[in-house]
């Protein structure tokens, strides 16, 4: 039993026959505490839990968790290849109990841990208890039957725990192994302790107490347990090395950077070696657990990481990118343990192998840049800071990486100076920002950003997380406090809520604080690129910077926007798929409870190709695969076919989000693949439903799509349902026969119309006068004139009974006035043939039409029409027609 595999299952068996929940490793991102750039120990996910904060159905845990340290307080960075036992990223293995039991039960099952499952000789062991805690030490003597000179007390704060200046604290009690005198090196407290022979395995923390001040410390009611043992460590130990890369996983993935680049794993290539296989691990799981590289927060950490790898890899003398090709043998290694490892590695591998290609070029001038400026240094003295300044701005060169060159030269950089170069850039930009011509209002988040730097985004895991406020802002001014009933903006230095861009929207929610406080998020905006503000009112207490607070977004409204913008995309490609390539996207709106989108096509869509798009769409969701996001170069991602979204702005790596498969036999697997930084669904089937509700157009070329998603959709589809129901029951038929009964219907209407309207105008021929100044026939000058007023007529209905009548009277003018329901007046003539060379049935209504207040008039000689605004005058128009007849 001596595999790191082995080991850590036997660790975690062990405690779950003794009670102990098994819990999952939390990410390397901590999401509930904002001081720690990286877990880095296995209490941090259970923070809230010790602190009774958070309960949990368990009341004692077991874990293997996931640590990095390199950034932030904790950074084991530049000591990782040249020290036997530094690491970036390294497994700490834990039990706790929160306030069930205490320190018998933790020592009695630590020494049987120890002793009896590993296997370790007792004359080997040595443990170190906080000076003044005697029951640690009787509970030592008794259960281990270690003499008094193996239980040394320590004074120092080694020894007693703190969570912060205040909060749960407590001694600690340290499990040391004894390599032998081969090694130099004291037990812990002697003037030796810091050599290699005497190596700290375990670590029991043994939360007895609650700080409540600097002077004033009080018991707590229920002492509670936290230990952490280094995997990488007790795994040296039990395979008998004092050297942690002598054990089988390092020794497997340095096996496989031999075999990859053809150097020897020891010699001059030994710290390169151990440089590469430890920087695989770390950057491999943080990239599984979302971080990208970037020039912020902890994407910068991790962009170190790789690339102080990468130049390790250049110094073994490898021309092509590597890291890429070690992540199998890392997943061979650690993936059952760690399932997210298998499934991230294809995002792994590009990560990895597309900031190595990137990165390379970039190495190779920057150290033979570095190798000409210092050319002239010995050991001891010091590189310019001005220098190393250029070579980061101009060539980008980082500053640990001409450090980390350096070093092996005895040759120290001049860190100040850099400092200064930095601030003096930062300061011209500035400047240039300010004669720019930006929103005057964007200024405030320049400031602030300069002064508090970049949100770190944690949305895409999670949709809840602690931060630190950083800043308020109220009626757009930068203040120090937001008090009850004050709107305003918070920002924090990590975040889950997903400020608008891309067209969706931005995120809502809550940010408490401990002692009840609440802000009401209504909003979140995304400012200079990578500012979060989240926009809203503080419903109760107030809020400083400095606070501590935890944020929660709201879950209906994510859920309804990622499957919404998930749509967008599968929409997106049915388009393409049903109208053609042109299509391309030029705008959109991604909501909780709908979407729309522009595209460019020149034409309506009939509703045969609509249905076939959503059916396409709705084929994808059901294929419920999951939904995958890569981080490439644009260049790449293009090459690979993904879509640019429209008005998006993308810098050198973008994220590729792709979704669904296309049937066998397609030019490509993947059914949609586009470049895109929203939040989307986990596997598409999440969407649950795609309708499309509308088409139609937005400008020239341009159409718009609206359409409905998940819930939104059920709900549309469900009141549809019920007015057919309701339509169905009115109609008296069965809901399918309801078409019919309706075709059916129009048809009798149409009847019923025709009928109608021939009706009205045998009664308006027939009948007598109308009562008005009109009469029925007439003669004036010797032509016979059928001069009329006509109610309940359409205007439209009039030229035909024009006919007819010129047809009544053989030779003769008939003038038809119809007056509206909204007051107007429409006005027709017409003039037999015989006549049209003496009166012209133009002029005849534009007399009409000017007796009602209307202008012109048009048609032809023997039949013209027109109309006016005061349809009570109509007599007074057959009068104006006589009279010029």
């Amino acid at each position: 039993m001596t595999g790191l595999a082995q080991i850590r299952s036997t660790f975690l068996d062990f405690y779950k026959k003794q009670g102990h929940e098994i819990v999952p490793s939390s990410p390397l991102v901590p999401r509930n505490d904002p001081t720690l750039m990286f877990a880095n120990s296995g209490m941090v996910q259970f923070k809230n839990v010790f602190t009774g904060a958070e309960k949990r159905p368990y009341s004692r845990a077991t874990t293997a968790q996931k640590c990095v340290r390199a950034g932030g307080k904790h950074n084991d960075l530049d000591n990782v290849g040249y020290t036997a036992r530094h690491h970036t990223f390294f497994e700490m293995l834990g039990n706790f109990s929160f306030g069930d039991y205490f320190k018998p039960d933790a020592i009695e099952w630590a020494w049987t841990l120890v002793t009896k499952e590993f296997g370790l000789p007792k004359d080997k062991l040595t443990v170190t208890v906080y000076h003044d805690d005697d029951q640690a030490f009787d509970l030592w003597k008794k259960i281990g039957g270690l003499p008094d000179s193996r239980i040394i007390r320590i004074p120092t704060a080694d020894n007693f725990w703190a969570m912060g200046d205040t909060g749960p604290c407590g001694p600690c009690s340290e499990i040391f192994f004894d390599h032998g005198d081969k090694i130099w090196g004291g037990p812990p407290g002697s003037p030796e302790q810091d050599g290699d022979r005497f190596i700290e395995i375990w670590n029991l923390v043994f939360m007895q107490f609650e700080q409540l001040s600097k002077d004033e410390r009080v018991s707590l009611p229920r002492p509670s347990i936290d230990t952490g043992m280094g995997l990488e460590r007790i795994a040296a130990v039990l395979q008998g090395t004092h050297d942690n890369y002598e054990t089988d996983l390092f020794r497997a993935l340095i096996s496989n950077i031999v075999e990859n680049t053809g150097v020897a794993a020891e010699g001059d290539a030994k710290a390169s070696n151990r440089v590469i296989a430890d920087h695989l691990r770390a950057s491999s799981f943080l990239i599984a657990d979302g971080v990208m590289p970037s020039n912020e927060g902890r994407g910068y950490v991790l962009r170190r990481i790789m690339r102080r790898a990468m130049r390790h890899a250049e110094l073994l003398g490898v021309k092509e990118p590597l890291m890429w090709k070690l992540v199998p043998a890392l997943v061979r290694e650690m993936g059952s343990a760690y399932p997210e490892l298998n499934q991230a590695q294809p995002m792994i591998t590009e990560t990895l192998k597309l900031e190595e290609t990137r990165f390379r070029a970039t190495l190779v001038r920057g150290l033979k840049l570095l190798a000409d400026e210092s050319a002239g240094l010995h050991k001891g003295e010091v590189f310019s800071g001005e220098t190393a300044f250029k070579l980061h701005d101009t060539y980008g060169f980082p500053l640990d990486l001409t450090q980390d060159a350096l070093k092996s030269r005895g040759i120290s950089v001049d860190g100040d100076a850099f400092a200064k170069s930095m601030a003096r850039q930062k300061a011209e930009a500035r400047a240039a920002w300010k004669g720019s011509g930006e929103e005057k209002a964007d200024s405030i988040w320049f400031d602030i950003r300069e002064r508090v730097g970049a949100t770190e985004f944690l949305g895409y895991d999670t949709e809840k997380a602690e931060g630190e406020v950083m800043a308020l802002t109220h009626e757009g001014k930068d203040v120090t406090t937001l008090n009850e009933g004050q709107s305003g903006a918070i920002l924090v230095n990590q975040t889950p809520f997903y400020g608008e861009s891309g067209g969706q929207t931005g995120d809502h929610g809550v940010i408490r604080r401990a002692d009840g406080a609440v802000f009401k998020v209504t909003d979140t905006q995304k400012r200079l690129g990578d500012v979060f503000v989240h926009y809203g009112v503080v419903e109760k207490g107030s809020f400083r910077p400095g606070q501590a607070v935890e944020l929660e977004v709201d879950h209906a409204r994510r859920f309804g926007n990622r499957a919404h913008h998930s749509a967008t995309h599968l929409l997106h490609e049915a388009l393409r798929m049903v109208l053609g390539e042109h299509v391309a996207q030029k705008g959109s709106l991604v909501e909780p409870d709908h979407l729309r989108f522009d595209f460019s096509h020149s034409k309506g869509i009939s509703a045969e190709d609509l249905a076939t798009v959503e059916k396409i769409a709705n084929s994808v969701v059901s294929q419920n695969d999951a939904v995958n996001t890569r981080l490439m170069s644009v260049d790449a991602a293009r090459a690979e076919g993904a879509m640019a979204l429209f008005g998006e702005k993308y810098g050198d790596e973008v994220r590729v989000v792709s979704m669904g498969r296309n049937e066998p036999g397609s030019n490509r697997r993947i059914y949609s693949l586009e470049l895109c930084g929203g939040t989307h669904v986990a596997r598409t089937g999440d969407i649950g439903l795609i309708k499309i509700v509308g088409e139609s157009a937005s400008s020239a070329g341009v159409r718009r799509m609206e359409a409905l998603a998940g819930d939104a959709a059920r709900a549309y589809l469900n009141r549809q349902d019920q007015r057919v129901l309701a339509a169905a029951s009115v109609l008296k038929v069965a809901p399918a026969e309801m078409v019919q009964r309706v075709e059916t219907l129009m048809d009798e209407r149409r009847k019923l119309e025709r009928e109608l309207a021939e009706a009205k105008r045998q009664l308006a021929m027939g009948g007598g006068a109308s009562g008005g100044a009109g009469g029925d026939i007439s003669e004036i000058n010797g032509v016979k004139v059928l001069a009329r007023v006509l109610k309940g007529v359409a205007a439209n209905d009039l030229k035909p009974l024009a006919d007819e009548g010129k047809k009544t009277l053989g030779s003769g003018i008939v003038v038809l006035i119809a007056t509206s329901e909204d007051g107007k007046g429409a006005v027709v003539a017409g003039v037999t043939a015989d006549l049209t060379t003496k009166f012209n049935a133009v002029d005849l209504v534009k007399a009409g039409a000017a007796a009602m207040g209307g202008k012109g008039g048009g048609g032809r000689p023997d039949m013209a029409q027109a109309g006016g605004p005061d349809g009570a005058k109509a007599d007074d128009a057959l009068a104006a027609v006589k009279a010029l007849i």
